[in-house]
């Protein structure tokens, strides 16, 4: 990822599934990270969830690979 503005696209309480969903990110052309990964035990992760983040200028086109994911 470049340095500069980045901005989270979605938030996990699973780790994997955030992974999952940056490794198809990367795959369709956008660099994404994982942030947020700090504990080692799942139930902090519901108070802080790992964020999947992408360059600001990839926001839009993240959010849509994202949701048509979803569907």
């Amino acid at each position: 990822m470049k340095d500069g503005e980045f901005k989270t696209v979605a938030k996990y309480t699973d780790p994997m599934l955030a992974h999952i969903d940056e490794g198809m990110l990367r795959e369709n052309g956008i660099p994404a990270m994982v942030f947020g990964e700090t504990s080692s035990y799942p139930s902090i992760m519901q108070v802080n969830p790992v964020e999947l983040k992408v360059n600001a200028e990839d926001y839009d086109k993240a959010l849509d690979l994202l949701q048509q994911k979803g569907e």
